[in-house]
């Protein structure tokens, strides 16, 4: 099971929303209506299949952005930092996060190959805001890995703002490696960092 393949099947958990509002569904009913009009969707695409990255980041960027609450992603991964940050260097901060996520997630469309996914119950209150939503994805031959989703309602319904895989945040990962960063050289030397990332990323897939 490819890591960014499970972290790829939760951030595209949104990528198609169900002909009911998004605010009327329930997280869970949401998740996992979705992730399977998703992987229908990749099986039936050659071209992403093949690995035709332009054509994945164009789909990732069109259909998945609305559904994800990014500032409050970059937020948590920026942790004290954060507050530290002018407003101009926070939008620049979710711009090449919102960026970085988006190239990285596209590259692992082609990897799937007939995972199959469980999605445990809901057990939170109907009342609550914010939820985990939680699956399991199987694989003959290996173990099964946990894909856990952290969901917020809002306004304009259920967003994602975190996806852990086999115990793994990819908020807190992310953290780590922003505040070594900080550390060695400033808040502007993380977004020059966040953009040159992208940019040797958009390279290579060019």
């Amino acid at each position: 099971m490819n890591l960014f393949l499970g972290i790829l099947i939760g951030a595209l958990t949104a990528l198609f929303a169900p002909a009911a509002p998004a605010e009327d569904v329930a997280p869970d009913v949401l998740v996992k209506t979705v992730t399977e009009e998703v992987i229908a969707i990749i099986k039936q695409d050659k071209d992403i299949q093949t690995g035709n990255t332009k054509k994945s980041i164009t789909l990732v960027e069109e259909k998945v952005l609305p559904h994800f609450n990014f500032t409050r992603m970059t937020a948590l991964a920026m942790g004290v930092n954060w507050r530290k940050a002018t407003p101009e260097q926070q939008q620049l901060l979710v711009e090449q996060f919102r960026t970085l996520l988006v190239r990285t997630y596209s590259t692992a469309l082609s990897a799937y190959r007939n995972q199959v996914i469980d999605f445990k119950p809901l057990r939170a209150p109907a009342a609550d805001a914010d939820v985990v939503v939680r699956s399991e994805v199987k694989q003959s031959g290996t173990e099964p890995v946990s894909i856990d989703y952290s969901l917020e309602k809002t306004s304009g319904g259920w967003k994602v703002y975190d996806v852990t895989v086999g115990g793994v945040s990819l908020v807190t990962t992310y953290r780590d490696a922003f505040a070594s960063e900080v550390r060695n050289a400033g808040i502007e030397g993380l977004i020059k960092a966040l953009a040159e990332k992208n940019r040797k990323l958009e390279t290579k897939a060019g």
